[in-house]
């Protein structure tokens, strides 16, 4: 009978590539920084309500120490290298970029994508008179 490993089990993934994307997701209230690799497999991530809680989260100063968390981990995993996606109109966005640099990675590219509405909401309806 053969041996097989369990679903969603995390045997080889101690190892990252050498580079990786960091997404950082920066709200009003929170960041959230995920690291994945150039398939969009998700390595590790953290947020601010890791290192602060309460309204705290919301500071740049959360973002940062959320960011050389993962920053860490990843290193120690293998990675050099690391491309940037900005996401949002947080307190965040810019410390979690200096977090991720001074915890040793390399950034490679800075690139903003914050979702821009287009269309709009539905217009009221017309009143009957």
């Amino acid at each position: 009978m053969r041996k097989t490993t369990p679903r969603g089990s995390k045997k080889g993934r101690n190892v990252a590539p050498s580079t990786g994307v960091a997404t950082v997701n920066s709200t009003f209230n929170n960041t959230i920084i995920t690291v994945a690799d150039m398939n969009g497999h998700t390595i590790c991530a953290a947020s601010g309500g890791m290192t602060q809680k309460g309204s705290r989260k919301a500071t740049s100063h959360a973002a940062q120490e959320a960011a050389k968390i993962v920053g860490r981990k990843v290193a120690d995993m293998g990675m050099i290298e690391i491309k940037v996606i900005l996401k949002g109109p947080g307190s965040g966005r810019d410390s979690a970029v200096r977090g991720l640099s001074s915890s040793g990675l390399k950034v490679l590219t800075i690139a903003d994508r914050t979702p821009i509405a287009h269309g709009g909401v539905r217009r009221r309806k017309k009143k009957r008179v």
